[in-house]
């Protein structure tokens, strides 16, 4: 009995953490939209762009929307 608790309670606890752990890497990676592509050539030193595509459309996005209430109100 591995911590002091019964083998069948320390698998479910084990399983439910190796979940937890897939389910908050699967949100974090749908929320930030890694680039995951593997080019064929790999970059020369100072040319590899780490940007974060999704967080940068949503920025994009926010400042639309922005711009779009903020022309609305003028009128």
């Amino acid at each position: 009995m591995p911590a002091g608790v019964s083998w069948p309670r320390y698998i479910r606890m084990l399983g439910a953490s190796v979940l937890a752990m897939f389910a908050g890497a699967q949100v974090v990676h749908q929320y930030y939209l890694p680039d995951l592509s593997i080019p064929e050539i790999p970059p020369k030193p100072g040319e590899l762009r780490t940007e974060l595509h999704g967080y940068k459309a949503r920025e994009e996005a926010a400042a639309a929307f922005q711009r779009l209430k903020e022309g609305q109100n003028v009128d």
